[in-house]
């Protein structure tokens, strides 16, 4: 059984799955990703940054000056989106078992349960 991915890692390679982007694209992304939930500093991306690349999920797309400074571009490799893809399924697998044994409590039937709990095969407002 593989390691849970650690959410700023998930968060990060989310981000980037869209597009090639640069370190404040990347904070600013995963802050809308995670609902506001997860605000990285600086120091914090490009210490997981380093070491994505160091794993090879993801690599130096380009560089660019920007009022004077370099702005440097990440993007997700093969190997990145493998693993990301991976943690998907798997925390998709976690969720729909979360959510149907959530469905068996009282006051999620007769439609108070979450819409992700309703589209889930099987579940018919009463229990599954």
């Amino acid at each position: 059984m593989s390691k849970m991915m650690q959410e700023p890692t998930f968060l990060i390679l989310t981000a980037l799955a869209d597009a090639a982007q640069h370190g404040y694209g990347i904070i600013a992304d995963v802050e809308r990703i995670s609902a506001g939930r997860t605000r990285l500093r600086a120091g914090t991306l490009y210490a997981a940054l380093d070491r994505l690349q160091s794993e090879g999920l993801i690599a130096p797309d380009r560089e660019e000056v920007v009022d004077g400074r370099l702005r440097r571009y990440y993007r997700l490799t093969d190997e990145g989106a493998a693993a990301l893809a991976t943690e998907v399924e798997a925390l998709r697998r976690r969720t729909e078992a979360a959510a149907r044994r959530l469905a068996a409590f009282p006051h999620l039937r007769g439609g108070s349960a979450p819409a992700f709990v309703r589209t889930l095969p099987g579940f018919s407002g009463g229990g599954l």
